[in-house]
C-alpha cells in the first residue's frame, strides 16, 4: 500500500512575494502580457506508481490553493481575447485538462469550486458512448496485470521488456507507450487487442466523462473545446480522415452542450511532428477561434492564435511550482 506523502504548504509571507515578483515581471506595455496556461490530463484518487505526471488530488489542491492566492487565474477564453485586444493583467494564468476522463467531474472539480477558479476541458468524444479506455490507459491496464517476469514482443520490434519491480513496469509501460503514440487508429486497436489477450483479461475501463457530466461542468464554469474524436496524430492521417476527426468532434460536443466551441487542442501537440499548417486551415474552416499546442512557455500576442503554448506543471513543492511560472512570465524557458 502506498503512503501519501505530506502535503506542501506555502511558507509563511510568501504569498505576498510571489505575488510581488509577478508584478514586477509583468510587461508595461499595452497587448504586451503573458500567460501562462497549464495543461492537465486526470487527477488521481492517489499516488501512482505507473503514471508519471498527472498530479493526486492532494497535489492538485495545494496548487489550486497556491493559484487562488498568487495569481489572476482566467477563463481561457477570456484570457486569449483579453491577450488579443488588450493588457493582459499581471501574474495571468488559465487551468486546462485534456483528453475528458471523469476525474476531471469527479475529482478536480470539486478543487475548482472550493477555490472559485474557471477552466476549460478539451474532449475526445470517441470513447463516451461505449465507455471505453484511451489506448495508452489500455498499456497500463496491460502492464499492471501482466505478470511480474516479461512480455515478449518480438513479433511488434519491441523485443522481450522486463516486469519485475515498479521501475521495470514503468520503463516498459512508456516504451510502449511512445511506440503506439504515432500509430494509426488501426494499428493501435490492434495492438492494444495484442495486449489485452498477452494479459488475459479485459483491459476496458470506465475513465471518461459522459454527457451528463459535460452538462455538469458547463454549469460550474468550466468550457468545453474540441480534442478529435479518437485522440490520433494529426500530421499522421490523411487530409479527409484529420478534418473527420476534428469536424465530428466539435459537432458530437455541440450537440451534446447545446453551445459552441470556439477553442482546440491538437493531439500530443508537437508543432510539425502532431500537427502542420493544414490542419490550422482546417480549424478555422471548422469555426474554431484559437488552438492550443504543448510548447513551454507563457503565451504572448505575438504567438500564432492557433499555435498558442501550453504546458504541464511538474514541480513538487509550491515554491518551485510557483517559481516556474513567475520564469515563464517574464519569457525565461
Amino acid at each position: 500500500m502506498m503512503h501519501a506523502a505530506p502535503v506542501p504548504t506555502l511558507p509563511r509571507f510568501t504569498a505576498p512575494l510571489i505575488r510581488a515578483a509577478g508584478d514586477l515581471v509583468a510587461p508595461r506595455a499595452k497587448g504586451a502580457g503573458r500567460l501562462c496556461i497549464l495543461n492537465y490530463h486526470r487527477i488521481l484518487a492517489t499516488p501512482d506508481h505507473l503514471i508519471e505526471g498527472d498530479p493526486d488530488v492532494e497535489t492538485f489542491r495545494w496548487q489550486m490553493r497556491l493559484l487562488a492566492e498568487c495569481f489572476n487565474v482566467m477563463p481561457l477564453h477570456e484570457a486569449v481575447e483579453t491577450m488579443t485586444h488588450e493588457r493582459m493583467p499581471p501574474r495571468a494564468v488559465a487551468i486546462t485538462f485534456d483528453d475528458g476522463y471523469r476525474s476531471f467531474h469527479d475529482l478536480a472539480l470539486p478543487v475548482l469550486a472550493e477555490y472559485g477558479l474557471p477552466a476549460t476541458v478539451f474532449v475526445t468524444t470517441g470513447h463516451m458512448a461505449s465507455k471505453s479506455s484511451m489506448w495508452n490507459d489500455m498499456i497500463l491496464e496491460a502492464i499492471r496485470r501482466l505478470p511480474p517476469t516479461s512480455i515478449d514482443l518480438t513479433e511488434l520490434g519491441l523485443g522481450v521488456l522486463p516486469l519485475n519491480g515498479i521501475e521495470q513496469r514503468r520503463r516498459s509501460a512508456k516504451v510502449l507507450t511512445d511506440r503506439c503514440k504515432y500509430m494509426s487508429p488501426a494499428e493501435r486497436e490492434a495492438f492494444t487487442a495484442h495486449l489485452q489477450r498477452l494479459a488475459g483479461v479485459a483491459l476496458e475501463q470506465d475513465l471518461m466523462l459522459d454527457a451528463e457530466m459535460l452538462h455538469a461542468l458547463t454549469r460550474n464554469r468550466i468550457d468545453i473545446g474540441g480534442h478529435t474524436v479518437s485522440h490520433p496524430i494529426l500530421a499522421k492521417l490523411d487530409d479527409e480522415a484529420a478534418r473527420r476527426e476534428i469536424v465530428d468532434n466539435k459537432r458530437q460536443l455541440e450537440a451534446i452542450i447545446g453551445r459552441p466551441l470556439h477553442l482546440f487542442a491538437y493531439p500530443n501537440g508537437k508543432r510539425r511532428a502532431d500537427y502542420t499548417a493544414t490542419h490550422v486551415r482546417m480549424l478555422e474552416e471548422a469555426g474554431y477561434s484559437a488552438a492550443f499546442n504543448t510548447e513551454i512557455g507563457a503565451a504572448t500576442r505575438a504567438h500564432p492564435r492557433f499555435e498558442l503554448p501550453r504546458a504541464c506543471p511538474w514541480d513538487d513543492t509550491p515554491v518551485m511550482f510557483a517559481a516556474r511560472l513567475l520564469r515563464w512570465l517574464a519569457g525565461m524557458i
